[in-house]
């Protein structure tokens, strides 16, 4: 069984918006140029009918991963969980203690994270996630990873 993909409810709406447009929209766009490029008759040297091809062929997996992804959903109620604690889809201020650098990051689902994000988004897979959830504020622990292992300190949880 596959693992479980926690997400809100937001980010659910999003993925299944996703999902209607891709099926509903630009399948119909793709068939659309498919047909035209087709009218061009050579399709061994016809350029419009590989791109075609090659947008119908990321729109089919894209819509795959969304459905495979959709079957194994569990929705986090955020209303229950325990403010004191880090938690899914907390903002969560972390220093260092190594260099006193100081890191703010949001704990989103696999789905959701972008670490390039204005604030980064990082995994519940992630290790610092897996070492700082359920603890409070002002406990220091030790995050490992394969390449390194750095402690740090939780200073705020929002």
């Amino acid at each position: 069984m596959a693992d479980k993909i926690f997400v809100t409810q937001d980010w659910l709406n999003k993925m299944r918006d996703e999902l209607i447009h891709l099926k509903e929209v630009e399948r119909v766009n793709i068939a659309e140029r498919l047909k035209e490029a087709i009218s061009f008759w050579d399709l061994s040297e016809n350029s419009e009918y590989e791109e075609a091809r090659n947008v119908q062929s990321q729109v089919e997996v894209r819509i795959s991963e969304l459905e495979s992804q959709l079957k194994n959903i569990e929705i986090i109620d955020e209303s229950k969980k325990d403010s004191s604690k880090v938690n899914m889809w907390d903002s969560v201020k972390i220093k260092n203690l190594e260099n006193n650098d100081e890191e703010t990051y949001l704990i989103v689902g696999t789905t959701e994270s972008d670490i390039l994000s204005k604030i980064p988004k990082i995994s519940n897979e992630s290790p610092v996630w897996k070492a700082i959830m359920g603890k409070k504020k002002g406990v220091s622990v030790k995050i490992k990873s394969d390449w390194w292992i750095t402690e740090y300190k939780i200073l705020e949880i929002n």
